[in-house]
């Protein structure tokens, strides 16, 4: 069992940056592949970014150029660094872990861009 805890989502203007983090348990992480996902009212879930545990990474077209996700296998935590934030990237953010077929997933965390 894994439990991701993701913080550092909040309000911020259009043109602003925010840092989000999601720290995982367990002595494994280095092994899951991680994913960053978010959902916007009405909307369905959609991936925004992921990274391989070899460290690849992948972004959605809407955010590519601005975000870039990160891991720290010593801290067990995996980064997602948002710039140049727009209106449309106002979602719940949630962290994803995945291994061998099996998917974990954190509570998520507000990001709202707005003036």
């Amino acid at each position: 069992q894994v439990q991701l805890v993701e913080s550092g989502g909040g309000l911020v203007q259009p043109g602003g940056s925010l840092r989000l983090s999601c720290a995982a348990s367990g002595s494994i992480f280095r092994l899951f592949a991680m994913g960053w996902y978010r959902q916007a009212p009405g909307k369905q879930r959609e991936l925004v970014a992921h990274i391989t545990r070899g460290g690849s990474t992948n972004y959605a077209d809407a955010v590519k150029g601005r975000f870039t996700i990160s891991r720290d296998n010593a801290k067990n935590t995996v980064y997602l660094s948002m710039n140049s934030l727009k209106p449309e990237d106002t979602a719940v953010y949630y962290c994803q872990a995945g291994l061998a077929g099996r998917e974990y997933w954190g509570q998520g965390t507000q990001v709202t861009v707005s003036s």
